[in-house]
């Protein structure tokens, strides 16, 4: 039988923040706030950043545990069932739901293009965690890609607000 239950940030290892947590700032600030979030700083711009990459490698688990497969109408109603019956798919959309909430919070507070980018470190963690977990190469054009995009991430935090 289920019971209802609160789930708190700190049930996922988050620690509470703060409303104006999630806010842009001068160029000086989101760079500050782009460091830190490279360094692994607890804060809610890294824990955007973490509750995106794990819905990303927990689907990739659970479509691993599924196997390849193909929509059809014959066959959506199996297809479906297998996949909603991996837990890495449900605790994966669980993470997009969440993330999505402070999607939303961090879009009141920080102009899109600004706030876009710094999401985009998310594959940077997936590419490393993907090495790790599945095994998937990372190449030298690869780790040139991620290099990219950091720098792209910087220089975009680095610019004058145009809000």
């Amino acid at each position: 039988m289920l019971s209802p239950r609160t789930l708190t940030p700190e049930d996922a290892g988050l620690l509470r923040q703060p409303n104006d947590a999630l806010k842009g700032g001068s160029p000086d600030y989101n760079a500050q706030r782009l460091k830190a979030l490279l360094a692994g700083q607890q804060d809610a711009y890294r824990d955007m950043v973490l509750l995106n990459a794990a819905a990303q490698l927990l689907l990739k688990e659970g479509t691993n545990r599924v196997g390849q497969f193909d929509f059809a109408l014959a066959n959506a109603v199996p297809t479906g069932i297998k996949i909603l019956s991996q837990w890495p798919i449900i605790a994966g959309l669980g993470c997009y739901a969440v993330s999505v909430v402070v999607w939303i919070m961090a879009l009141s507070r920080v102009p899109v293009s600004v706030a876009y980018p710094m999401l985009s470190i998310g594959y940077v963690v997936n590419a490393i965690a993907a090495y790790y977990l599945f095994g998937e190469s990372v190449n030298a054009q690869k780790m040139i890609g991620i290099g990219f995009i950091c720098v792209g991430v910087f220089l975009v935090a680095r610019s004058t607000p145009t809000v």
